[in-house]
């Protein structure tokens, strides 16, 4: 079980990030890493190296943060309209998840979001404004506001005569879970 450190030319998940020095076990370093460019051996001549990739590092973050920020501000004011279907009773035949709005994001935009990033519990099933998450960056949030709409709304006279000519039904009280 022996180890060597080595300095990380690109990032590797569960690893390190690039021009991090780590240690490894040498087969993993000598058959794996170092073969196909993703780890230098420590030497002084590498240390030295490890400037020049601390620098890029820093010059990609700083961008990717400046894009993420633009993309937040661009997302920030759209305002995305969906329609679902819906039944007699109001409720919706199929939902909005996370890929419609990644997809219709997309169509809007031009700018490709991972549905994974977009914060939601379960996919939308009732009609009415919400406002989602998307995690752009760890350290870059920005809120979608949705607009989900019915395909077939009743006409509301039809619904106030339909609530008079109903009793309503009486709301049974949850039994405590201390008792």
């Amino acid at each position: 079980m022996s180890q060597t450190e080595v300095i990380l030319v690109a990032h590797i998940p569960g690893l390190g990030s690039e021009a991090d020095i780590v240690k490894v076990r040498r087969g993993h370093a000598r058959n794996f890493l170092i073969p196909r460019g993703m780890a230098h051996e420590v030497t002084p001549a590498s240390l030295r190296m490890t400037n020049s990739l601390k620098a890029r590092r820093a010059e990609r973050e700083a961008r990717e943060l400046n894009e993420a920020n633009d993309l937040a501000k661009r997302l920030g004011k759209l305002k995305l309209s969906f329609v679902l279907e819906t039944g007699d009773s109001g409720k919706a035949f199929g939902a909005v998840t996370a890929k419609d709005i990644a997809d219709r994001v997309k169509a809007e935009t031009g700018q490709e979001i991972d549905r994974h990033r977009i914060a939601l519990e379960r996919p939308i099933k009732e009609t009415g404004d919400f406002q989602v998450d998307v995690r752009i960056h760890p350290e870059v949030h920005a809120a979608i506001k949705l607009s989900v709409a019915s395909k077939n709304p009743k006409p509301v006279a039809d619904e106030e005569a339909a609530a008079d000519s109903k009793p309503r039904p009486r709301a049974r009280k949850e039994p405590d879970a201390e008792a």
